[in-house]
């Protein structure tokens, strides 16, 4: 039977990124600027997870997918691949401004690749940071294009400021942008397909611009959806403490857990993500423990039955499961 398991960080450099992967959220970075994205759970041509630690250690989460799929997955052992990606983000700049297309027209583009939902969940951010959610409404395609062309498209952005401890979702459809001084948690589809709507007018280190795929982003945004606000956070609880549901949709569920004493949870036929965004934990379940401190994420297969989850003294837990 499996144990908790935790992975090794695929860590990606993109020009956008910074350094706090690795002095907040203690990543083994190198000595560069631009540590963009932690990849913590990844089960996708573009990066693939290994196990860490244990007697499964070496594995990659397609070796868990194809060896161990019911132990892993429970009820839902019919998925062929892992269906979330799911990240820690540094945002020193400005992303692009982007859209992602659903499932359907993501197979339309690549065959291979599934829609992008997500969600972020803000760790830090500066008092000046922003970011971009969505079209103000009633902007039209062709209002889109037209501003594009202008050089004028903040003017059909929504454009909002983020603090630490928002959680903003973002359906596939939205047009979105990251703000720089942003530090997040990121929980998605297991996607890496990305239309590029606006890159801010920047020049790559060869002094070429980025590729742009504005038809493509227009064919996949949901110009009914407006602009997009962070959630309002809904208060549940179980046997042993209370806690928020921050997301429910078709993809996956998102809930926040403050621990302060010990508390249990009862994993069944269902996999649970835990990532720790403040202080430490212990988890246990019958099969094995692990310690997380701040910037850990870890998979807690279905088998896993009922676990402890010790805190050092205080901790801020992300705990993530397929509906």
């Amino acid at each position: 039977m499996l144990p908790p398991l935790l992975f090794q960080p695929i860590l990606k450099r993109i020009r956008w990124g910074g350094r706090r992967l690795g002095s907040l959220l203690h990543k083994p970075i190198g000595s560069e600027n631009d540590y963009a994205e932690s990849w913590e759970v990844a089960d996708h041509a573009d990066g693939q997870s290994t196990v860490a630690t244990g007697p499964l250690a070496g594995l990659s989460l397609s070796d868990l997918m194809r060896e161990h799929r019911r132990e892993l997955l429970g009820c839902q052992e019919q998925l062929t691949q892992f269906p979330l990606l799911i990240k820690f983000l540094d945002a020193n700049d400005w992303l692009s401004l982007q859209v992602h297309p659903d499932d359907q027209l993501a197979r339309q583009f690549h065959a291979n690749e599934n829609g992008k939902t997500e969600a972020w969940v803000i760790l830090e951010a500066r008092p000046d940071s922003q970011i971009c959610s969505g079209l103000k409404s009633g902007v039209t395609p062709e209002q889109l294009r037209q501003s594009l062309i202008a050089g004028a498209v903040e003017e059909c952005l929504n454009m909002i400021s983020v603090k630490r401890g928002d959680c903003v979702f973002v359906p596939a459809g939205t047009v979105h942008a990251l703000g720089p001084g942003i530090v997040l948690a990121e929980v998605q589809q297991q996607s890496n397909l990305t239309f590029r709507l606006f890159d801010w007018g920047r020049l790559d280190a060869s002094g070429k611009a980025r590729p742009i795929h504005v038809e493509e982003s227009i064919t996949c945004t949901d110009f009914h959806r407006g602009p997009v606000f962070p959630v309002k956070p809904v208060q549940l609880c179980d046997q042993s403490h209370v806690f928020e549901e921050l997301v429910r949709c078709e993809h996956f569920v998102i809930r926040r857990h403050r621990i302060m004493d010990p508390a249990r949870m009862v994993i069944q036929d269902r996999f649970r993500i835990l990532m720790v965004l403040e202080g430490a934990i212990q988890v246990r379940t019958k099969f094995g423990a692990v310690v997380m401190p701040i910037g850990t994420t870890a998979i807690l297969p279905a088998c896993s039955g009922e676990t402890a989850l010790i805190p050092s003294s205080s901790a801020i837990v992300l705990e993530v499961l397929c509906p």
